[in-house]
């Protein structure tokens, strides 16, 4: 079985300017790694290059062994809905649906609606009973944890995560990794995690530094 992604000699420029060079790295199913480094290095670029969201100057991008350079835009988007997940620091979660409306997006573009799956996962995710009540009227932890339970509805492969704690109060932001974790080992996806937060990161199997020459582990879980 090939790796859920695998990265190999991955660079990125903007014009003259290299965002960063080399990165490799192979993340398997029920994996959870964490990326750090310094502000404007390219963490939010590379986990868009990860899931074909952005362009990248050298080398290979695989999902399930899939080359994501040999796909047309139409065959990048077919696979994100079918094996990615997204989770952001801002939610994305759209203000004129409900919250069991938002988390059930995903199946619902694949054609395959399942109302029972997604009252589970909010139950699973600690929103029970809150499906029909609109996103201006949850907290900021409630509105994540909708994120997290929209990401995880279709049962993605992989789940490429961006500073999801990044706008929460610490106790909040420990329920909602709390939650991000069980969902993603309860399904054994593989979790990419970009993060400032030392607190999010120390739950990692491996923590890896991204610079602009390259990505190397800062520790093992």
């Amino acid at each position: 079985m090939p790796p859920t992604l695998a990265l190999t000699g991955l660079a990125k420029h903007y014009g003259a300017t290299p965002v960063f060079a080399n990165v490799s790295l192979c993340v398997e199913a029920g994996e959870f790694v964490a990326i750090v480094g310094e502000s404007g290095v390219g963490k939010s670029t590379l986990l868009n290059c990860m899931a074909g969201l952005d362009t990248w100057d050298a080398g290979q991008v695989r999902i399930d062994g899939v080359d994501l350079g040999e796909l047309n835009d139409d065959q990048r988007a077919r696979l994100r809905r079918e094996k990615v997940g997204f989770v952001f620091q801002a939610f994305h979660v759209l203000p004129h649906l409900d919250v069991a409306q938002n988390v059930a997006l995903p199946l619902m573009l694949l054609g395959r609606p399942d109302a029972a799956r997604v009252q589970a996962l909010l139950a699973d995710v600690g929103l029970e009973g809150l499906g029909a009540r609109l996103p201006q009227q949850l907290s900021g932890g409630q509105l994540q944890r909708v994120a997290i339970a929209r990401a995880l509805v279709h049962q993605p492969r992989l789940l490429l995560a961006d500073e999801p704690t990044g706008n929460l109060d610490p106790g909040t932001a420990a329920k909602v990794m709390d939650a991000l974790l069980a969902q993603t080992r309860r399904h054994g996806a593989a979790l990419v995690l970009v993060t400032h937060s030392e607190a999010a990161a120390a739950r990692a199997d491996r923590v890896l530094m991204l610079s602009a020459d390259g990505i190397g582990a800062s520790r093992a879980g």
